[in-house]
């Protein structure tokens, strides 16, 4: 639209909105102060909002549909691929199928693997791969490093999703998952994270979420028994349990769904991570470290840095002016040998420094990689109170 000399245009680029402003042909940031009331401009605003909310809504869409495992056909899917907020979405996912796996391309008509290799799509089922797909193929880590190498940054945490597994003492234990057991949280807290991912409180029964699609429902046990909001501050977790929809015999562990199994773990570790109380460090769940460590490792291997080394849940860091290790949980610094390393995180200067291959920014990761990647050129250190600790020590 053009209001005199002033020219302000909406337009979606890579599925995002934005507005362009131009006044007598030289690019403006903002909107002047006199034409923000213009009804003209005030609708293109509230019509880029609803796009915004639009692909809000279509992101989750699309991660809950891997969760599910629900199927597309090519026609299907070439026909989302038109869409101009969705199309940019599909085509940084990975989509599998029968013999064929890899990023829609040409409007979804080919899938594009990592090693570059095209698969039309003909007439085949199509699904979006979740993590536990990219594991069964063995090549996981390429389509990681695919991602570093193209960056490319996916709408949700796809090919660097935590996933989470059976282990032995849980094929043992055969119904029941103590994986987080003895975990303390904030009982009003963790409610809320569980209400966002589907999580249903009831007073007289407890906390489940229904699978309907698997006709499965998981239920969670605490010690001394479930207590809403009002009347505990806190709750422990004591295990995790699988039944029929409407039943209560427990179902055993190795019967669940793997896709189901991962992303109930996936939800308790966020609550243990972000609602906890008490003295268990939660920073310290495998699969958090798991995605780290990969992130890491691309990392440097991307800028030629190889004086890293990753271990359990460090990162071992053999620098100019001393050695350090940086846990990939909390994040917290240590001179080795020596004691702790203060070093305070501003989380707004990451953004845009330091890659992350999902749209869903997580601090505390990008935190952990900038620690590592400071330490691991620390001759180039110039922050005096950082420097100031470590030359103390030599």
């Amino acid at each position: 639209m053009t209001i005199d000399t002033l020219v302000v245009a909406l337009a979606i680029e890579y599925g995002e909105p934005k507005i362009t402003i131009t006044n007598n042909s030289k690019p403006l940031k903002a909107i002047p102060a006199k034409y923000k009331k213009e009804h003209s401009i005030v609708q293109l605003q509230e019509r880029k909002q609803d796009i915004t909310r639009q692909a809000s809504r279509m992101r989750l869409s699309l991660e809950q549909a891997m969760c599910r495992g629900d199927r597309f056909t090519a026609e299907q899917l070439q026909q989302l691929c038109t869409h101009p907020v969705l199309a940019p979405m599909l085509e940084k996912l990975v989509f599998i199928g029968e013999s064929a796996i890899g990023y829609p391309v040409e409007q979804g008509r080919f899938l594009k693997s990592y090693d570059r290799s095209i698969t039309p799509t003909g007439n085949i089922s199509l699904r979006i791969a979740h993590p536990y797909d990219l594991l069964g193929t063995n090549l996981w880590h390429l389509w990681q490093q695919d991602c570093f190498q193209t960056q490319r940054q996916q709408p949700f945490k796809q090919v660097f999703r935590e996933l989470y597994v059976l282990t032995t003492t849980e094929r043992s234990d055969r119904t029941v998952s103590h994986r987080y057991a003895g975990h303390q949280v904030n009982s009003r807290q963790a409610l809320a994270l569980l209400g966002q991912r589907g999580w249903i409180s009831q007073p007289e029964e407890g906390i489940r979420r229904t699978f309907h699609e698997e006709n499965l429902s998981v239920w969670l046990t605490f010690v001394d028994g479930y207590f809403s909001p009002t009347e505990v501050e806190g709750l422990t977790l004591e295990g995790v349990e699988f039944t029929r929809r409407g039943e209560w015999k427990p179902l055993e562990l190795s019967q669940v769904s793997p896709l189901v199994f991962s992303e109930v773990m996936r939800d308790l570790d966020l609550v243990v991570s972000v609602a906890h109380q008490g003295g268990v460090d939660p920073e310290a769940t495998a699969s958090t470290v798991e995605m780290r460590s990969a992130l890491i490792r691309e990392t440097c291997r991307l800028l030629q840095i190889s004086n890293v080394k990753l271990e359990n849940s460090h990162a071992l860091i053999e620098g100019h002016l001393g050695s350090y290790s940086v846990h990939l949980g909390s994040a917290g610094v240590h001179r080795q040998p020596g004691g702790y390393l203060c070093i305070v995180p501003v989380h707004s200067q990451h953004r845009g420094r330091v890659f992350l291959p999902f749209a869903d920014n997580d601090p505390k990761t990008a935190e952990v990689i900038s620690k590592v990647l400071l330490l691991a050129k620390d001759r180039e250190i110039k922050d005096p109170t950082i420097l100031e600790q470590i030359l103390a020590r030599n």
